[in-house]
């Protein structure tokens, strides 16, 4: 009976990280994805070829983390857009019954609201929490994984950031640099598996 109870332990504690570990890795060539967006066209990765950098985040309209992160994404795409940064965002809930398609049109953002219906995209990468970001760097033939998840150290109060991580990604993946943040846990609402 011991024996047993060690045995399954070790299969819980096995079973865990390879749930943490799914997805790409850092420095993990990314596959071609199709997602349909807030405009009701197909957008792929590869449309985005001419950028230096893309930013994914998997986010929503409901979870309130993603609701304080929203402005300064917003922002920081803007400050970035004419520097060879593409962000774009993706929905993993739309067909939970949370959201639907129509949610995310009505947001008007200045780059591309994608939504992954089924869950294929944010299963593929690994994204377990909204918003949970992904910088792809593009070396010309692939987008290679840069980084992985939070956006800064401070969720709730903007004022209060003291690293900004995905910031400091971005410049360094721009300059060409060793990225020095790789993987910082991301703090919000996690995913609904459906």
């Amino acid at each position: 009976m011991k024996y047993l109870a060690i045995f399954a332990a070790a299969c819980l504690i096995t079973a865990g990280a390879l749930a943490q570990n799914s997805g790409y890795q850092l420095g993990d060539k990314v596959a071609n994805f199709s997602l349909k967006g807030s405009n009701n066209q197909t957008v792929s990765l590869n449309d985005f070829a001419n950028a230096k950098t893309v930013v994914l985040v998997f986010t929503n309209n409901q979870c309130p983390y993603a609701k304080l992160y929203e402005n300064r994404l917003v922002t920081l795409s803007s400050s970035y857009a004419n520097k060879g940064v593409q962000f774009v965002f993706i929905n993993p809930g739309v067909s939970d019954g949370e959201e639907a398609l129509q949610d995310l049109t009505a947001k008007n953002y200045s780059f591309p609201y994608l939504a992954d219906t089924g869950q294929k995209i944010s299963s593929q990468f690994g994204a377990t929490k909204t918003p949970e970001v992904f910088v792809l760097h593009n070396t010309g033939d692939n987008f290679v994984l840069k980084y992985k998840g939070a956006i800064d150290d401070n969720p709730q109060v903007e004022t209060g950031v003291k690293n900004y991580y995905l910031r400091n990604v971005i410049d360094e993946v721009l300059a060409n640099k060793t990225v020095t943040t790789l993987d910082k846990r991301a703090t919000g609402c996690l995913i609904k598996k459906y």
